[in-house]
């Protein structure tokens, strides 16, 4: 086998390059992928099982309020 610069001997085959590979950050100096994370305070996040918990009560404010304007008007 050929060694590369750390001079340590892989088994792994030449079209499994890894060099290439990004290391993902964990934890909240990490990239978001596709989406808007927002952080819950505790208490507020002790009330909601999953993010699809948390977007099903927001839109029912959202339509609470659009309701509450045009009634106003």
């Amino acid at each position: 086998m050929k060694k590369d610069e750390t001079g340590i001997e892989d088994e792994l085959r030449p079209e499994y390059d890894l060099r290439s590979l990004r290391v993902r950050k964990v934890g909240s100096g990490r990239k978001s992928f596709g989406g808007v994370n927002i952080r819950l305070e505790p208490d507020v996040a002790e009330m909601f099982p999953d993010s699809e918990a948390v977007n099903e009560a927001l839109r029912f404010l959202i339509r609470i309020t659009k309701q509450n304007v045009v009634s106003e008007k």
